[in-house]
């Protein structure tokens, strides 16, 4: 596939590990039931949420590119985007945390290119194009809301994560998939939200990326702004949502301030809510997320971040005080007597790298078997990092000449030094050749008959942090679901129901001949009698118009008794005569 960056700079700039997700929009795949359900919901939230949304989502929604009567083009959103400094692209479905993280932390907007069915229009657990771009682009035009979002998205970039995360993830995108498919068996349904559950409570310990969603749920997803007494909406979960932006106002769902307590409270994707947390301010969720992120490996470091590195089995970046990044998977770590750091190995391909870019010679083909080095400062001696090359040779180290370097920790290095690498101002890596390492048991750690010994210098672990340094050049892929989303195949008969709506919207917006309305109307009562959304768009015609009063009565006497029979449509149908009371005026939203 061709990339298309929509000429936003945003976009153009995205690494090329994050434009494997990335799908074209296909906008002609859109059926005229599909902008008729975006119509709806948007019409519904415009009618709502201009009570009870947090201000900016009204005037968001044009900053967006967004209208009332249409599904957005990506490239109209965009245009829109880019002068927020913000841009979008579409997927599909669920994409992998770490990912959706990183696209956040690039200021780029996934959103998938699938819409819901019409039959899950108050709420889908599919990620779809009514969430993303109607839930979370018009709040991104806060620029407090905005900077939260970003900086989230640096920070969940670096969470670890663990492989009950990616288990749980497959889950929550299968069973999002089966819930989307119009013919779905119920048992496979059954069996998904069985396992769902199921992975959901053999989770062990939450791991930092699993708690870090749930600060990213209650806030981005669900979050409320204001008082408890009188909190608006932002969370784009509940603006996307027609049923629960109504429902979760009602004191049964408990309103809580947001707090670093709000990390303790797990929550399904398939229910409402029992509970919801209010920010006093955008600024106090930028406050909480610091105060989690001071408990995370990447900002903690030492054995404590080696540990988590050592639990996730993932791909970890271990950053020694001289800047120097290991990258690989951390196989055991050493601690001296104070409990500090004082060795490392990795197993597997490891790459080393300075600023996030991997230093020449030093990738994953050449580290292939792993690597493994020392941390801490040589007995009687400061940081050896903060040596300059003349300072280096007067305590023995020197290009071509043997040196013994005998660590505080017992650890002990003797070889011939090959090269010496320095990065402003630091060194960070010494090469020997004919190599032996050896610990304070006279363990032998390194042997010279194994090669080149490359050892890291940095007198203690800054930082560690999930993924490589330098992704481009580290991963040929990261994960990405075999799972695909389900499109439907659309038979004769749902083919000739798209013809009535069409006729329905081109009547509409050409304000044409409503004459032929009343033939609409009798296809859909002789062969698509389960239809309630076109017949509610041609009473809103007619009523509008003030014309063919008994066609109109009929069709309202039809959806209230539809509304009686199946209260599912009750509320759908309902909202539906509101608005044709009380049509929303699309010259005031954009």
């Amino acid at each position: 596939m061709n990339f298309n960056d929509f000429n936003n700079p945003q976009v153009a700039a995205l690494p090329g590990h994050l434009k494997q997700f990335i799908v074209d929009q296909h906008y002609e795949h859109y059926t005229p039931i599909d902008h008729a359900v975006w119509r709806y919901v948007m019409r519904q939230n415009y009618s709502y949420l201009k009570d009870v949304a947090y201000y900016p989502y009204i005037p968001g929604l044009t900053k967006a590119g967004l209208t009332i009567e249409r599904i957005p083009n990506l490239q109209e959103m965009n245009d829109a985007l880019a002068k927020i400094g913000w841009g979008a692209v579409t997927v599909d479905g669920f994409i992998p945390p770490a990912a959706f993280m990183e696209y956040q932390a690039c200021r780029v907007l996934v959103i998938a290119a699938d819409i819901r069915q019409s039959r899950h229009i108050e709420y889908t657990p599919a990620p779809d194009i009514i969430h993303e771009s109607a839930g979370h682009a018009p709040i991104i035009a806060d620029k407090d809301y905005h900077e939260y979002l970003s900086y989230f998205g640096s920070i969940g970039a670096k969470a670890m994560f663990s492989a009950q995360d990616f288990e749980l993830y497959e889950a929550i995108r299968a069973l999002s998939i089966l819930k989307e498919m119009p013919d779905a068996d119920p048992e496979q349904i059954r069996k998904a939200e069985e396992l769902l559950v199921h992975r959901q409570e053999n989770m062990g310990e939450p791991s930092e990326m699993a708690l870090l969603s749930r600060l990213h749920w209650w806030t981005v997803e669900y979050g409320l702004i204001g008082t408890l007494e009188n909190p608006k909406i932002y969370g784009a979960g509940l603006l996307s949502s027609i049923g629960e932006s109504a429902s979760c106002m009602m004191a049964e769902v408990k309103k809580l301030w947001y707090t670093i307590d709000a990390v303790n409270y797990s929550y399904d994707i398939t229910k409402t809510q029992p509970q919801l947390f209010v920010t006093p301010t955008f600024q106090n969720l930028i406050d909480v997320l610091e105060e989690f992120a001071n408990t995370m490996a990447f900002r903690r470091g030492g054995a404590y971040g080696l540990g988590k590195a050592a639990e996730s089995k993932n791909t970890c970046t271990v950053v020694y005080s001289s800047g120097l990044q290991v990258s690989g998977t951390i196989a055991e770590f050493k601690v001296d007597k104070e409990g500090r750091p004082c060795f490392i190995k990795t197993t597997g391909p490891t790459a080393l790298s300075v600023n996030n870019r991997q230093l020449k010679g030093h990738g994953k083909n050449y580290h292939h078997n792993g690597f493994s080095s020392p941390v801490g400062k040589l007995k009687n001696l400061g940081p050896i990092e903060d040596l300059d090359v003349a300072e280096l040779e007067s305590i023995g180290i020197s290009i071509n000449q043997n040196a013994v370097l005998n660590f505080e920790s017992g650890i002990t290095v003797k070889g011939k030094v090959k090269s010496i690498l320095e990065n402003e101002g630091k060194t960070c890596l010494i090469t020997f050749t004919n190599c032996t390492v050896t610990g304070h048991d006279d363990t032998v750690l390194f042997d010279p008959s194994w090669g080149v010994y490359d050892m890291a210098v940095g007198q203690q672990v800054s930082s560690v942090f999930c993924g490589a340094a330098d992704k481009e050049a580290f991963e040929d892929a990261v994960y990405k679901s075999k799972t695909a989303t389900h499109h439907v195949e659309y038979d004769f008969k749902n083919k000739e129901l798209h013809k009535l709506y069409k006729q329905v919207r081109d009547c509409r917006q050409k304000q044409g001949d409503y004459g032929f309305l009343g033939n609409v109307w009798l296809k859909l009562q002789k062969d698509h009698h389960d239809d309630w959304l076109c017949a509610l768009e041609i009473l809103e015609l007619l009523e509008h118009e003030d014309i063919e009063p008994l066609l109109a009565s009929d069709i309202r006497s039809f959806l209230q008794q539809k509304a009686k029979d199946q209260p599912e449509l009750k509320k759908l149908i309902d909202d539906g005569f509101y608005l044709i009371a009380h049509p929303v005026e699309q010259k005031l939203v954009f």
